[in-house]
């Protein structure tokens, strides 16, 4: 006997008793790996994939072997021993590289995120002549990157060494000066966007109110596009903390040399690789990114949170 329709007690006051109510059929597993999930084996092969780099370096740094080919299995020794070789050798002082990279890493991204926000501001809020030529000069000029200039910013630098040493040739204020001289262009372009998403009334009723420019900035603008200055400044971080070609040529001296460029130092002579304490000092290079992405992921919830609410 076949029934088109399958009946089951009736619960809760939204069915009347007896009324047939239809039950769901289970989903093949077929149907339901052509639907979902494929998608399940994509995300476990994308997270193998992100995540054995990171345990390899981890297994390199543990192993007092000290050399690639001893870490070809994961965790099999143990030991401290390069970690200790990383901060007793007095040629290549690790912590003063790592003093000098959060340094001239968040002094970089903090102004790169203040002159940003404020070009950004002018472009978003105020109409004058060029303004959008002005945009796309900032974003065609991305498309040559800061490497093609080491050459010209090596003899600028050396030139204006002789006449103001604290900005030449193995100083840490000259690589922030070169690394702001790129600042502006992507990271206007998507704060700019960002601010359009600010209505323009808040503007016009705090300017009745009497507010300058600088206190609608402050005060109004800032506080509503927290996440993208967030955004920006990790990125910018990021992007210095790792940068190896620009401070290698600038930072001259080891006392003043970042982690890229001084780590550099244990793999860079092909008979004196030391590829645990390389990876070691890669672990530990590794914290403050880690750190301040956790310190800002609060503020990016927090002004997403806010910005959905605002009007």
């Amino acid at each position: 006997m076949s029934t088109s329709t399958m009946t089951a007690p009736a619960s809760g006051a939204g069915h009347d008793a007896g009324t047939p109510v239809p039950l769901q059929r289970r989903r093949s597993f077929g149907r339901w790996f052509a639907d979902k999930g494929w998608r399940h084996i994509v995300a476990i092969l994308a997270t193998v994939f992100s995540v054995f780099p990171l345990l390899y370096v981890l297994s390199a740094a543990l192993n007092p072997d000290g050399t690639m080919a001893g870490a070809s299995t994961l965790f099999t020794h143990f030991g401290w021993g390069n970690f200790e070789a990383l901060f007793a050798n007095q040629e290549r002082p690790f912590g003063r590289w790592f003093a000098n990279t959060l340094l001239i890493g968040l002094v970089t991204s903090a102004l790169t995120v203040f002159l940003g926000a404020m070009a950004a501001y002018a472009f978003s809020r105020m109409r004058f002549a060029g303004r959008r030529v002005g945009l796309l000069t900032l974003l065609l000029l991305q498309m040559f990157p800061q490497l093609l200039t080491v050459v010209a910013i090596f003899l600028l630098l050396n030139f204006l060494g002789d006449i103001i040493p604290a900005i030449g040739l193995g100083s840490s204020l000259g690589l922030i000066m070169v690394y702001l001289g790129g600042a502006l262009g992507v990271n206007t372009y998507l704060m700019y966007g960002f601010f359009n998403t600010v209505p323009l009334s808040l503007d016009e009723a705090a300017r009745i109110d009497g507010a300058s420019h600088v206190q609608v900035f402050f005060k109004i603008i800032l506080p509503l596009v927290t996440p993208i200055l967030a955004v920006v400044g990790l990125l910018a971080f990021i992007a210095i903390s790792s940068e190896f070609v620009i401070a290698s040529v600038v930072l001259t001296d080891p006392e003043s040399q970042t982690l890229a460029v001084g780590l550099y130092s244990y793999v860079a002579q092909q008979r004196s690789e030391n590829w645990g304490v390389f990876a070691a000092g890669a672990v530990l290079a590794a914290i403050p990114v880690m750190a301040l992405f956790l310190f800002l992921q609060r503020y990016i919830t927090t002004g997403l949170t806010a910005g959905g609410v605002k009007g």
